[in-house]
């Protein structure tokens, strides 16, 4: 599985990415739903402070220091530097918990700065956080997975194989191919929208989609389908999750995806208010 997403709009969200064992943002329930598999979360990274996508961590952090799983190994909480809300529920959560049996690190990030995942030797994997538009109390952020990959120098992209493999041998692999930044996932936060650039060519962006009408929003702090649909064309993602979305939709999300017909490119996907998503 490489995904897990709970999203209900103001009352919980949260998405775990398996391959890193990554949780971004911590909703109500996410341990009551991940149950044992808790204690396989090596990193959480909040995008705000709202309450329905930090409340679960106090349940996290609580429940891996009293039962029996493994507290060998620390667990790392990301989140905006700045956040108010944020840094004061994690006071009180230190509070609450001054017994602690495993390493619990805070760290405020900022946009652009890279947090690794892992490196060997010319591989890396990592976050770059990024600024998304959602309140103006407080900061909120998004998140790319990126990975460095190897791909053919542009001047030698078109010629014939046998070609390649020849300059290969005589001169080696590193000078004919270029080092360059994948974004293998891209997670919005909750954003009025955010810009394509900084979803550019990503193999799968989740965005949230509170609204599927725009004429149903009040106030801009949330997006709405026709948004998002217009900002993966323009980011050329592979595939879209749609999540966050409004319970008030709930069982009617199809219709709305089928009037999309064939104007779009990308896979698209929703996470249903009512149901855990899994891909």
């Amino acid at each position: 599985m490489l995904l897990e997403i709970y999203s209900k709009a103001l009352y919980s969200t949260w998405v775990y990415y398996a391959p890193e064992r990554i949780l971004f943002d911590a909703g109500e329930g996410v341990a009551l739903t991940m149950s044992n598999r808790i204690y396989a979360i090596r990193h959480i990274f909040l995008t705000h402070g709202h309450i329905d996508h930090i409340s679960g961590l106090w349940t996290i952090i609580n429940t891996r220091n009293n039962s029996m799983g493994d507290r060998e190994k620390p667990l790392m909480v990301y989140y905006p530097k700045g956040n108010s809300a944020i840094e004061e529920w994690l006071e009180f959560i230190n509070k609450a918990n001054n017994d602690l049996r495993f390493e619990l690190i805070q760290l405020p990030v900022v946009a652009g700065e890279k947090v690794f995942l892992r490196q060997a030797g010319g591989f890396a994997r990592y976050i770059v956080p990024f600024r998304v538009k959602h309140t103006i109390q407080d900061f909120s952020l998004g998140y790319n997975v990126i990975e460095t990959r190897r791909r053919l120098k542009s001047e030698y992209r078109d010629l014939p194989e046998d070609e390649i493999s020849k300059l290969s041998r005589t001169l080696g692999p590193d000078e004919i191919t270029e080092v360059y930044e994948k974004k293998i996932l891209t997670i919005s936060g909750d954003t009025f929208g955010i810009d394509p650039k900084d979803a550019q060519d990503s193999e799968i962006l989740v965005h949230e989609c509170t609204f599927l009408k725009s004429s149903d929003r009040k106030m801009n702090a949330h997006a709405s389908l026709e948004e998002v649909i217009e900002i993966a064309c323009q980011a050329n993602v592979r595939r879209l999750i749609l999540y966050h979305i409004s319970s008030r939709y709930s069982g009617k999300i199809e219709k709305y995806l089928k009037n999309l017909g064939e104007s779009v490119n990308f896979e698209i996907h929703y996470v249903d208010p009512e149901v855990v998503f899994t891909l």
